[in-house]
């Protein structure tokens, strides 16, 4: 099935992102075009500071967009009831959960809130949820334990077993890989690719590791101060997108291994 015929996700149309202060407003970036698919991975990376955070915090309704438009599953994102927006996406960020003092079997669970009664009662298919996100993450044996005790890398494949337990179809993760160490870095990036292929969910992440993310991600979003570009990994190398993403006298890009290194 080519990209063209999947079912797009989530749309960005002319989209301006930034903030509102004493009623104007100041764009972080602006003229944003894009659509991603059905079960892809999609690495959106760029410089700091050029708004990958606040691009992502708007696609997912935290934060007001400037102007334009975003579409989930086809529908106007200002016309999402919370209840809704909560049943179809999750995110990841990269704050700590608010009370660490949490077990990770009750912060998981947490994430079958959208779903459960108003008493909080869970059915046999919100155990049956919490129980796979908490397997294909690899956080069984961690179930009982306080969210303090773990490490970081412990912790956000917790905080990825939340948003499975949420069953959404879209899952957004800013920067996920943050703290940890490249074993880690690797290790999660790998889950996602993985969650991806096993579950069929979209999955769109910010990442520092665009060598990774070029190896790993269906398509790819490059944020720079003028622009963003959307495509498949090796064909944004073939157009030299990824040529522009940092100063060419300090960090080259290799077109052949898709790898940057350092100029001595």
């Amino acid at each position: 099935m080519t990209a063209e015929k999947k079912h797009i996700v989530l749309e960005a149309t002319e989209l301006s992102v930034g903030y509102f202060s004493k009623k104007k407003s100041f764009p972080v970036a602006e003229h944003i075009n894009f659509s991603i698919h059905e079960g892809e991975l999609i690495g959106l990376v760029g410089a700091n500071g050029v708004g990958k955070s606040t691009l992502l915090r708007s696609l997912v309704g935290m934060q007001p967009t400037l102007s334009g438009k975003v579409e989930i599953n086809g529908k106007h994102l200002s016309a999402i009831s919370s209840l809704e927006l909560a049943t179809q996406l999750s995110v990841v960020l990269t704050e700590v959960p608010a009370s660490k003092n949490l077990t990770v079997q009750e912060l998981v669970t947490l994430g079958r809130q959208p779903y459960t009664n108003w008493m909080g009662s869970l059915t046999e298919t919100d155990k049956k949820q919490i129980r796979y996100a908490l397997k294909i993450t690899d956080t069984e044996k961690l179930a009982h334990k306080k969210c303090f005790e773990l490490s970081d890398g412990q912790l956000q494949r917790v905080a990825i077993a939340r948003a499975l337990a949420q069953d959404t179809p879209l899952i957004v993760l800013d920067e996920p890989t943050t703290h940890l160490d490249l074993y880690h870095r690797a290790y999660i990036l790998k889950l996602l690719r993985q969650l991806t292929t096993e579950t069929g969910k979209t999955i769109l992440f910010s990442t520092h590791e665009i060598d990774l993310a070029i190896q790993l991600s269906d398509t790819m979003l490059i944020m720079n101060e003028t622009s963003l570009a959307c495509d498949q990994p090796c064909k944004l190398i073939e157009k030299g997108s990824f040529d522009a993403l940092f100063p060419k006298e300090t960090i080259a890009f290799d077109k052949t291994t898709g790898r940057f290194s350092i100029k001595k």
